[in-house]
């Protein structure tokens, strides 16, 4: 009888510890609710470290959940005034010098935006884990003193970005903490690395990001979020193309 209980313990002891591991896909989902963010307002720099010099720009920047945004360049005073407006998968420049607005679209998402080692798209997109990948778990292990899952992500549509990331994901925080991003031949893209995080409105969100183009040379760009708002009311006028030549 008591071998009984002891096995009948050890198997009840299986069963909680597998119920308390997240399956790869409840992993991602996290993520996508943590990161995806309703009516945000920040100001942000992007210090671009080229071979020669760095260089910082400071953005003032709305965004409305995945398909709207609009940013405005506030440094330094040669790129002051030039506009970003994204609706849905439409993107527009405002360039103040020439007074032109110009839509991006097609391989000009890709060009690197100001010299940085990030495109346009990437600057537009807030990645959908959930929604744009399949996952699976590759590994526990730790990074920079986190315990993460190490996972593979393969996008689910041939218009996503990058169609493999290795994402390591913090477990308590439910974030990632760095990124490969890879084409859908394994080649290497681009990396992303988090090297601070905060709280902002009951949300953990990354606040200091290293990307960096694997394919250029450089010290890559860091992308600082100085202040950020989650959950403010923006004026619907922003999110328009008038709102580019005001």
């Amino acid at each position: 009888m008591k071998k009984y209980i002891i096995i009948l313990s050890m198997m009840l002891l299986c069963v909680m510890l597998f119920a308390q591991k997240p399956t790869a896909a409840k992993i991602i989902d996290e993520m996508s609710k943590n990161l995806i963010t309703e009516n945000t307002k920040a100001i942000t720099k992007m210090v671009v470290h080229s071979r020669r010099a760095s260089r910082t720009l400071e953005m003032l920047s709305y965004s409305a959940g995945k398909d709207k945004s609009f940013s405005e360049y506030l440094a330094p005073p040669r790129e002051q005034g030039t506009k970003m407006l994204k609706l849905d998968n439409q993107l527009w420049i405002y360039d103040p010098t020439s007074d032109r607005t110009i839509q991006i679209s097609g391989n000009m998402l890709k060009q690197s935006v100001m010299g940085s080692d990030l495109s346009y798209e990437d600057m537009t997109e807030d990645t959908d884990y959930a929604k744009d990948y399949t996952a699976k778990i590759l590994e526990e292990s730790s990074y920079d003193g986190r315990e993460v899952w190490i996972l593979e992500l393969t996008a689910k549509r041939s218009d996503v970005s990058y169609q493999i990331r290795k994402t390591y994901v913090d477990k308590e925080r439910y974030i990632p903490l760095y990124e490969e991003w890879y084409a859908k031949n394994g080649k290497l893209l681009k990396t992303y690395k988090v090297s601070e995080v905060r709280k902002i409105s009951g949300r953990w969100q990354p606040t200091k990001i290293l990307f960096k183009d694997e394919l250029k040379a450089g010290q890559g760009t860091e992308y600082i979020v100085v202040e950020m708002e989650i959950g403010v009311k923006i004026p619907e006028h922003i999110f328009s193309r008038a709102s580019l030549r005001k």
